[in-house]
């Protein structure tokens, strides 16, 4: 969390009051009201300065301190801003007793939110310059599009834990790009291997080459090592429960087109399929199962688990009257 200096609080408080500051004399009256607006609208952060606000309480207009005792009991209640649940979402906040123009002031430092829009008794808050307001229409459809900015879905984020040299470039142009994008616009292609991976956001960005989830589970060679849950688990039991003998297991791991392929080939293993040469002119072939449905119900197993907060793999259980097919996640 960023912390102020005493030199940069001071200047804060040499100039006029602004949308990154609130000045109190004292806690008393109005101002615990009026406090908790002004770290809502800081948390809020409108005009996206990206910079912690400041609460002073202790200070004078001016920006001289008033002289009020800043006590123990004083700051555990401003630390109590963020769990009295006044303020929705919690705002991220640090109080501190610190020594400025010679006096002890009570300093309120106030992060701007990842969630916005964050709410005081109901009321999006916002600072206008040196005065506080709650939003308009649009201004709260401004928060709304800088909370979706912001909470990035999971299979973009990065994966810090893994390295680009661990993606396999030969599978990302050989295989992804071609059933990604049309043979003409591939040839116009004059972009770098890096910057080809951040358009189809497999990377944070060019300059900052961490694999994201996505490719982690396309290209990476192992993405077992850096998500434990990036397999997919193939019994064959002799039997109708659980209990009965297992008679062919399989791990099926390896960027994800390469664990879909092993896959299919355990299911084609034990999909036995009759030939019938005796009833009519042609053979007839008869399998226990549609290969084709098989292919879907695996394929929507693996493509819509999920794999965040779960080491569990998805499972497919063969028994000798059903197969089962379990994955993490709910609807």
């Amino acid at each position: 969390m960023m912390r102020y200096t005493d030199d940069e609080l001071e200047n804060i408080l040499d100039k006029i009051e602004s949308d990154l500051a609130e000045r109190k004399e004292t806690w008393k009256g109005d101002a615990p009201e009026k406090g908790r607006q002004a770290v809502c609208a800081f948390a809020n952060d409108l005009p996206d300065h990206r910079q912690p606000g400041v609460l002073f309480v202790g200070v004078k207009n001016d920006g001289s301190p008033s002289g009020l005792t800043v006590t123990d009991e004083l700051l555990q209640t401003l630390a109590a801003i963020k769990t009295d649940g006044k303020i929705l979402p919690p705002p991220t906040l640090l109080v501190e007793k610190r020594l400025l123009k010679g006096g002890d002031v009570a300093v309120v430092t106030v992060l701007p939110a990842d969630a916005p829009p964050v709410r005081y008794d109901g009321r999006v808050w916002i600072r206008l310059g040196p005065r506080r307001g709650t939003t308009t229409i649009q201004d709260e459809r401004i928060l709304n599009e800088k909370r979706r900015h912001r909470d990035i879905p999971f299979d973009v984020q990065p994966v810090y834990s893994c390295f680009l040299a661990e993606l396999s470039r030969s599978l990302f142009e050989e295989e992804y790009l071609p059933c990604a994008f049309a043979p003409d616009v591939l040839a116009a292609n004059d972009r770098t291997y890096e910057q080809c991976l951040s358009a189809c956001k497999l990377i944070v960005a060019a300059d900052e080459p961490v694999p994201t989830v996505t490719s982690t589970l396309v290209l990476a060679r192992s993405p077992r090592e850096r998500l434990l849950c990036a397999y997919v688990q193939f019994l064959r039991i002799t039997g109708r429960e659980w209990s009965d003998p297992v008679v062919d297991e399989a791990l099926c791991e390896g960027p994800l087109s390469h664990l879909v392929r092993r896959l299919d080939e355990k299911l084609d293993a034990h999909n036995r399929t009759a030939v019938n040469i005796t009833s009519g002119p042609r053979e007839k072939r008869t399998s226990l199962f549609p290969p084709v449905a098989l292919q879907q119900l695996v394929r929507n197993a693996v493509m819509h688990r999920t794999y965040e907060g779960t080491n569990a793999p998805a499972r497919v259980c063969w028994f000798d009257d059903r197969i089962e097919i379990h994955n993490p996640g709910g609807p």
